[in-house]
């Protein structure tokens, strides 16, 4: 079996959009400070989003209009997250 670099793109986000569905949940059932709970949740919207954004990369179908909204909100999403970590950190 080789590796083929789109095989490895969908793999790897597959494992983005695992670990930022798991920081969801961790923020939902097991996080009581409000700011930890938001930075959680930014963080797996970053995740969640570039996988759907690399799936969307790599298919090979043509693209549909949920699909092109994507491409253009994702990165909206990303960058408000970005923001929002960025300014909630730690230790400035």
């Amino acid at each position: 079996m080789t590796l083929d670099p789109v095989r490895l793109a969908v793999g790897a986000a597959w494992l983005s959009a695992v670990a930022g569905l798991g920081l969801w949940v961790w923020m939902a059932w097991r996080c009581d400070c409000a700011i930890t709970k938001m930075r959680l949740y930014d963080c797996g919207v970053v995740l969640v989003f570039s996988a759907v954004l690399t799936w969307l990369l790599v298919k090979s179908e043509p693209m549909t209009a949920f699909d092109w909204a994507m491409v253009f909100l994702g990165p909206l999403f990303i960058a408000a997250a970005l923001w929002r970590l960025n300014r909630t950190r730690m230790g400035r």
